[in-house]
């Protein structure tokens, strides 16, 4: 059987990626650059091709043509639509697509740990309270917990380019689909500068130092953030891939760093003694707001969980989705538990939710965690951490420019966006779709005016609840996959990957995303401490009429007026890797009695992990 078709020209190196629909002989003729089958355990494969390139015109020379349009040179594309085409060029120049096991599990783990639980948690603790964090948090982290094992199926069966646009297009309507890949792009468009200003921002917790990088205009720190991002972005998903990880892994030592240093204290190992456990659970309390803080927690923490789904947005430019996901998405449950509950149950145990700096400000200063440390009397340690949130604001910076340049180029590709944002050069970057968030992110520098803040108040309103809509849609594609799977009598052992939670968990998540909608329209309406107005209203729920606009003005644009996508006609083989479904039912018959075999441990380890 062949895992993978392509055609190899003999000029450039065409790396095998997505199913073709062709005949295997068709594909591979009589190419002597591929290798005889290999046998690798019970499945055969074909060997990637060794094509000599172009031959190089020296460092500068390959430099610059590497940003001219890829082409299609020698490829079959008869029975490509636009979507595969497009994928087919975002991994093209590498000869093995450049994302590993390694980087998709480490964005997975750390990639949105980011201002959002280290600032934005503090106004969490204002409003709700110890309890109404760790309550609040862990309903998000149980919905993204669903949500991550139905983006792990989708994206194993479906490893395509701008996934979330693309299976909403497939599985629920294409105006939604319209609608769903412009939230996202607005999401990331709006957040890359917001979170440049962000981590100018945090170097203000430096300012009594008196030092002369304090007194440094903060367009001038801006400037140098943003080139950081858009010069690594420019090096493809490689860059990211790498940038990411590196900053993955000192999110997730620190967090952990955290852990250890928050037991301590509580049991009495600080400078001050004194054991302190769960005192201000009891004195000033549990909850801050009632009911009422608890549901203000569940947009905060989904705001704190964003970009967990990023990890199926790389899925088209991983080596091995079939192995990488999976892996990936497993390991989000220890960071929902880890990273959020039990470190921010720690930091209830060590900070008061009457702390009048709890949810102040913006910069270090009015962090949580930094807070706890400098109760504890721990010097130098607040300014390490405070480098840490920094460096973890600039890791959500870089992948805003992944994230919405990756979209961009998706929804060009189905039509939903101007076709000159489909560039993709030989290195498989979507040019087109950089720039447009290189310019966006050029508003940062309002960060060197005193009424940015107004701005951008109104900015994150048009997206304030983008990653709702996302998770949401994502959960109602896997159902309605799920649906068209037993309508067309297809049966979930050709599946690589099942979501661990079934067709329920997906059930369960988009019904707490629903039901988030509507507590943030109460919340909106009826705002803590002041009386109903509409410009608290409209920003915090801007971004819901702003989807219903895109949704409408597709349909019209459209001109399609039916509701959704039948099951009996959704297209269930289109991007997949081209595998043999016998195959792999037999795989997943053997992998389910080896793990039958084994004790309860190992089967509860093979869960989770």
């Amino acid at each position: 059987m062949y895992i993978y078709r392509a055609v190899a020209t003999n000029l450039e190196t065409t790396p095998p990626t997505i199913k073709y629909n062709m005949d295997p002989e068709k594909a591979l003729g009589n190419n002597p650059d591929y290798s005889k089958n290999q046998e690798v355990g019970s499945i055969v494969t074909v060997s990637e091709p060794s094509v000599d390139g172009p031959p190089s015109r020296g460092f500068w020379g390959d430099f610059v043509d590497g940003f001219k349009r890829a082409d299609l040179d020698g490829i079959d594309t008869e029975n490509m639509t636009d979507a595969e085409v497009q994928a087919y060029l975002m991994s093209r120049a590498p000869l093995k697509r450049t994302l590993n096991s390694l980087q998709i599990s480490l964005i997975a783990i750390g990639g949105s740990i980011g201002s959002g639980l280290f600032i934005g948690s503090g106004s969490s603790f204002a409003t709700g309270g110890p309890a109404g964090v760790v309550i609040g948090f862990g309903v998000i982290g149980i919905m993204i917990f669903c949500t991550m094992h139905a983006v792990g199926e989708l994206a194993t069966r479906f490893p395509v380019q701008g996934a979330f646009a693309q299976y909403s297009t497939r599985f629920l309507d294409k105006s939604w689909g319209f609608a769903m890949g412009w939230n996202y792009i607005l999401q990331w468009v709006v957040t890359f500068p917001l979170e440049l200003i962000a981590c100018a921002i945090t170097l203000s917790y430096w300012d009594g130092d008196d030092n002369g990088a304090t007194r440094v205009n903060k367009a001038a720190w801006v400037s140098l953030f943003y080139a950081f991002c858009v010069i690594l972005n420019l090096f493809g998903a490689k860059g990211y891939g790498w940038g990411e990880s590196v900053l993955s892994i000192i999110k997730v030592c620190a967090v952990i760093g955290f852990c250890i240093f928050g037991v301590v204290i509580d049991c009495g190992g600080g400078p001050h003694g004194g054991y302190i456990g769960g005192r201000y659970w009891h004195h000033p309390g549990a909850f801050a707001d009632g009911a009422k803080g608890v549901f203000t927690v569940l947009v905060n923490a989904a705001f704190a969980f964003s970009g967990t789904e990023l990890a199926g947005l790389a899925a088209a430019e991983t080596a091995n989705p079939q192995k990488a996901l999976p892996k990936a998405v497993k390991q989000v449950f220890w960071r929902v538990v880890l990273f959020y509950i039990v470190s921010l149950a720690i930091v209830g145990c060590l900070v008061p939710y009457t702390n009048p700096n709890l949810g102040a400000g913006s910069d270090g200063r009015y962090s949580p965690f930094v807070i706890a440390i400098e109760s504890a009397g721990v010097s130098g340690l607040p300014s390490v951490f405070n480098v840490v949130i920094c460096l973890s604001v600039l890791s959500v910076g870089n992948s805003c420019i992944y994230a919405a340049s990756r979209t961009i180029a998706a929804m060009a590709a189905q039509g939903f966006a101007p076709r000159f944002c489909s560039y993709i050069d030989r290195q498989g970057r979507p040019l087109v779709g950089i720039a447009i968030v290189s310019i966006f992110g050029l508003l940062c520098f309002l960060a060197a005016t005193p009424k940015y803040g107004i701005v951008f108040d109104w900015m994150l309103a048009i997206s304030g609840l983008s990653s709702i809509f996302t998770w949401g849609s994502i959960n109602l594609c896997h159902i309605r996959f799920r649906m068209a799977m037993k309508k067309q009598g297809r049966s979930l052992d050709e599946l690589a990957f099942k979501a661990g939670a079934g067709v329920y968990g997906s059930i369960l998540g988009f019904g707490i995303n629903i039901a988030i909608i509507g507590l943030q329209f109460w919340v909106a309406l009826w705002p803590e401490g002041v009386s109903p107005n509409a410009n608290d209203f409209f920003q915090a729920y801007l971004s819901v009429p702003v989807v219903i606009c895109f949704y409408i003005v597709a349909k019209i644009y459209f001109r399609d007026w039916s509701l959704f996508i039948r099951s009996s006609d959704m297209d269930l083989d289109m991007g997949t890797r081209d595998i043999d479904i016998e195959v792999v039912k037999q795989m997943n018959l053997e992998e389910q009695e080896r793990v039958r075999s084994k004790g309860w441990l190992y089967r509860m380890y093979y869960f989770w992990c």
